[in-house]
């Protein structure tokens, strides 16, 4: 396909996708007045109310990707596999990405490492029985699954700015879910499983989370082509999300460190901090989710293009699990 097409071909996806938003945004917007309106608050939240006064602006924006390499060209060097391509194709258009001030069913989870070192990750939140679930990949999170300790851990809805614009919401102890073939196999041999759930408490007035903010529709089993696709991600530091419309393609695993087939997608910009982040389909009333920034060599090596683990029967299993509460997964206890 030449330049001039592909560039044609991409104005008419973004028109087209212009024309939805505009009809499904006021719809999203009016669901979430009317669930806030609704929601039952169950007074004061004293956790909530702890991080809110932990995570102040400087701690937010000093805060480090959990994921350096995404966006730095890095590689699998470690692996000795050379893959032929991760990265942009000769005479690819990549669509560019704008700063934004976010929407509120996406933002970024904020928690401090074992060295103390606060860090960063993008999620979304997808609609649940609980009223209290966010999206997001399993690298970001695997280290809080099962008895992890939380380290501060929360999740800042459309956080821009150095704003909270719909307050802070901590993460349930043992509420983190991530597969756990993912944990057996690893970052890089388990990239098919690169996805997660973590289970938030309510904010500091009490209100759960998709009450303040409304959710999108988790997809699954929906293959690998989709357009138009709207993908938001917190890039560390950042005062503000990006977002970038595209679509998706398939893409099959050259490299045997990272084996598997996942969601590709050409857009500009989207560096560490970005993993987790959703790629979106407008969907009737608002928005669905199928898929976000991680998988194929943690989310992609350089900043034009991203991947996602392909959400089919295992992102199924994993949803149930965390919405009826079953014990979450983590990494097996080795002797000696």
């Amino acid at each position: 396909m030449e330049p001039a097409t592909r560039i044609v071909r991409y104005a008419a996806i973004c028109a087209a996708a212009l024309l939805l938003c505009t009809g499904l945004t006021t719809t999203a917007s009016a669901e979430t007045t009317t669930a806030s309106a609704d929601s039952a608050t169950t007074g004061r939240d004293p956790l909530a109310d702890q991080l809110d006064a932990y995570w102040t602006p400087a701690r937010m924006e000093a805060a480090l990707p959990v994921d350096p390499v995404k966006g730095k060209g890095a590689g699998t060097a470690e692996t000795g596999a050379s893959p032929a391509v991760d990265g942009p194709r000769p005479g690819e258009y990549i669509p560019p990405s704008r700063s934004f001030d976010g929407m509120p069913q996406a933002g970024t989870f904020f928690w401090t490492d074992a060295t103390g070192t606060g860090r960063t990750c993008s999620g979304s939140v997808v609609r649940s029985p609980g009223h209290d679930l966010v999206l997001s990949a399993g690298h970001c999170l695997k280290g809080y699954a099962g008895t992890s300790p939380k380290r501060h851990l929360a999740f800042v809805p459309q956080y821009h700015d150095s704003l909270k614009p719909f307050g802070i919401f901590p993460v349930r102890t043992n509420g983190v879910y991530v597969p756990q073939q993912y944990y057996d196999l690893g970052e890089h041999a388990g990239a098919d499983y690169d996805f997660a759930f973590a289970i938030t408490e309510p904010n500091q007035d009490g209100t759960r989370l998709e009450d303040a903010v409304g959710g999108v529709r988790l997809l699954t089993g929906t293959g690998y082509y989709h357009a138009p696709v709207r993908m938001i991600g917190y890039p560390a530091g950042a005062e503000k999300p990006l977002e970038c419309w595209s679509w998706t393609t398939r893409w099959d695993s050259d490299d045997p460190a990272d084996p598997g087939t996942f969601p590709r997608i050409a857009c500009d910009a989207f560096v560490g901090g970005t993993s987790g982040g959703p790629m979106l389909v407008p969907w009737p009333g608002g928005w669905a989710v199928v898929g976000v920034i991680g998988g194929y060599h943690t989310g992609g090596n350089t900043p034009q293009i991203s991947y996602s683990a392909y959400f089919g029967t295992a992102t199924e299993a994993l949803y149930r699990a965390a919405v009826t509460g079953a014990p979450p997964a983590g990494p097996h206890l080795t002797s000696g």
